[in-house]
């Protein structure tokens, strides 16, 4: 039996096999669109290799698309034959797989938790709970999941940048913006095209109002992003934000066509509904709209596509952002649509099934009363679900949008109800003079009615 970079045991007996597997789980790690081919090579050498199945059924689930559930059920079923004499570590991985396939991620988490806690060496475990528990909001897990196994890592072992730049992103997440920054840096030293450390670092100086900084952290950076996946197009949606934040309109209207969401790069095409870039090209489109600036047609290509994804809930923050396109071109029974499909996913199990049900359902219903002009309902439906947001998961960054939002619905129905200062956001307050969010409304003359979850300004 061999082992792998992390010198975890893997059941195959193909040198080749593990090598592909190591690169495979690099490539992964660092945002990179090698990761299949890596992958197609680790079946090459060995097609027997159980753990690469399973490799390639959480390829297929962190897509978060429906329709690609299937492929991930079928590796798992490979998997599983495959598994049968694997370690009691690979065994367990197909088990989460499996738990995650059926919609219970609850199950998967504390599964990636057992592994991690037993094997603090294995990355995959700990970066699929990390991704995981951020778009479920639990931020503080995230921070404790790599303190936890922060201390048993070192600067020569594989992937260490990696827990480094997740050490950044998830500090920053939970407000400890001093803590989080020199973790982001660290990585940066050791691989200055590490996406999630540049994304990490990133989100500091957006919390922290630094958007010089930030334009100039990313320009620095941009030389390596050729190498990268999609993850390079949420890298540019940030880079937007920081002129947004500046009113450099021409600037992020130009980053939106040529950077983010440019229809015609290779990229996009390979994947044009992918729920990272959707959630991007939505929430600049909203933010632009609610600061006055003609976005064109933009709309309408998202909003064609949000059609062909009526009932698919398994991104339950890409459900507000799909409306939004549905409003903007006023497509309201194909909205209405989307909403019974919400409504009947919500009655589903698991934590995903809850969130849709109980936080993206009348997320959604309030942009569309928005975008019918009925203000006052919009704040009425999001009024109740301000202290859960957090639950929606995202950013704080990302989540400006359903939160500012409201400030919009608020004010334009002239409803000056303000939400208690004491309130929070679940996971600790982000001080209010962190927020950018705040900054860009006043700046356009709109003071928040109700303030975003406590924490929002990725």
């Amino acid at each position: 039996m061999l082992q792998d970079q992390h010198e975890l045991a893997l059941s195959t007996s193909s040198t080749e096999a593990a090598a592909s597997f190591d690169h495979t789980i690099l490539a992964y790690l660092k945002y990179r669109t090698d990761a299949p081919q890596h992958l197609a090579r680790t079946f090459a050498a060995d097609p027997e290799f159980g753990l690469a199945h399973c490799l390639a059924g959480y390829f297929a689930m962190l897509s978060y698309n429906q329709a690609n559930v299937p492929v991930a059920a079928e590796a798992a079923r490979t998997a599983r034959a495959m598994t049968i004499k694997a370690t009691a570590r690979e065994r367990a991985h197909v088990e989460a797989l499996d738990a995650w396939i059926v919609g219970n991620i609850d199950r998967t988490l504390t599964i990636w938790d057992d592994i991690v806690t037993e094997h603090p060496m294995d990355v995959l475990a700990f970066r699929l709970a990390h991704f995981n528990n951020f778009w479920l909001g639990r931020r503080e897990a995230m921070r404790a999941s790599v303190e936890q196994v922060f201390p048993k890592w070192g600067r020569d072992m594989p992937g260490y940048g990696t827990i480094l730049s997740c050490r950044c992103f998830a500090n920053e997440e939970c407000g400890h913006y001093a803590a989080a920054e020199p973790s982001g840096w660290a990585a940066l030293e050791i691989d200055p095209a590490d996406f999630w450390g540049i994304h990490a670092v990133a989100h500091v100086m957006e919390m922290q109002g630094r958007q010089s900084e930030g334009i100039d952290l990313l320009k620095k950076h941009e030389r390596y992003f050729a190498e990268g996946n999609n993850m390079i197009h949420h890298i540019w949606w940030h880079r937007a934000m920081f002129h947004l934040e500046q009113r450099e309109f021409d600037a992020v209207l130009d980053l939106y066509d040529r950077r983010f969401r440019n229809l015609a790069s290779p990229l996009t095409q390979a994947l044009p509904d992918l729920y990272i870039d959707v959630q991007n090209a939505a929430s600049m489109l909203f933010r632009l709209d609610r600061q006055g600036i003609d976005v064109g047609r933009r709309w309408i290509e998202i909003a064609d596509k949000a059609e062909q994804r009526i009932g698919d809930c398994l991104s339950a923050f890409t459900q507000p952002h799909w409306m939004m396109a549905l409003a903007a071109t006023r497509r309201d029974d194909v909205a209405q649509r989307m909403l019974d499909a919400m409504r009947v996913f919500g009655l589903g199990r698991g934590a995903v099934a809850q969130v849709v049900g109980t936080i993206a359902l009348p997320i959604s219903e309030a942009v569309l009363a928005h975008g019918r002009g009925e203000h006052a309902r919009a704040v009425d439906l999001m009024k109740p679900i301000l202290d859960e947001m957090y639950h929606l998961g995202g950013s704080h960054a990302q989540q400006d949008v359903p939160g500012t939002a409201l400030s919009g619905f608020s004010n334009q129905g002239k409803s000056r109800r303000r939400r208690p200062s004491n309130a929070r956001s679940g996971y600790g307050e982000v001080p209010k003079s962190a927020r950018t969010s705040d900054r860009i409304c006043r700046s356009g003359a709109t003071v928040s009615a109700l303030e975003p979850l406590g924490s929002s300004s990725r």
